[in-house]
């Protein structure tokens, strides 16, 4: 299981109102035990595409990166991990301003 210590939240613009719905970007800083298929030694970070479109809201993309490198990994969460990163989400959405 991963643990959220840290984050950034960001409105994401859509200048030319192509996109439906609000999206919101958020960086999270986490931490994985050593034996979890995630763990990495560079440390990791998670960045995660939020939906926000009348009454529903949820994940449009998250993508796991290496944080001193910067390096994208092909990996994906287990549907506990993302049942917590999205109420992470939407608990801090109102951080991300608009």
């Amino acid at each position: 299981m991963l643990t959220i210590t840290g984050y950034t939240a960001e409105f994401i613009k859509d200048p030319f109102g192509i996109l439906s719905g609000e999206r919101y970007e958020f960086i999270l800083d986490i931490e994985v035990p050593e034996d979890d298929e995630l763990y990495s030694d560079q440390g990791l970070y998670l960045k995660v595409i939020y939906k926000v479109e009348d009454e529903r809201s949820g994940i449009v993309k998250a993508d796991f990166f290496e944080k001193t490198t910067d390096r994208y990994l092909e990996l994906e969460m287990e549907d506990e991990e993302k049942e917590a990163v999205e109420a992470f989400c939407r608990e801090h959405l109102p951080e991300a301003g608009k």
